[in-house]
């Protein structure tokens, strides 16, 4: 799972929900399970991938899948460039458009990843 800066605020809160603090110690894994849901980074991973199956498949003209292939020719602004959705994909794993066009195979790829806690 790709993580970032971005994701300790996610699991702080999951502790305040919880009820506790850092100063109780205790893992963030233990707090899930407590709490029985998944960590949201992971579900919003399957969201992309999902989505990006979509944008694969979509036939050409479709607005989503134009500006998912689109290679804008304008230059980028100076410094660090952004990361891009494309570049954020291509981080989780290699030959993705190629594999979600065959939408058995892709489902079946979505359904290694882990599945969701039961809500009851």
């Amino acid at each position: 799972m790709y993580r970032n800066a971005d994701s300790a605020p996610v699991h702080s809160g999951e502790e305040r929900v919880a009820g506790l603090s850092l100063r109780d110690r205790v893992r963030s894994s233990a707090i899930r399970e407590k709490l029985r849901v998944e960590p949201l980074l992971l579900r919003v991973e399957r969201s992309k991938m999902r989505w990006l199956g979509h944008l694969v498949r979509m036939p050409p003209g479709r607005l989503p899948g134009e500006v998912f292939r689109a290679c804008p020719s304008s230059r980028r602004p100076p410094g660090r460039p952004r990361t891009r959705w494309r570049d954020y994909v291509s981080r989780l794993a290699w030959e993705l458009e190629e594999v979600a066009g065959e939408r058995e195979v892709w489902a079946s790829l979505l359904r290694l990843l882990p599945p969701r806690p039961d809500p009851g």
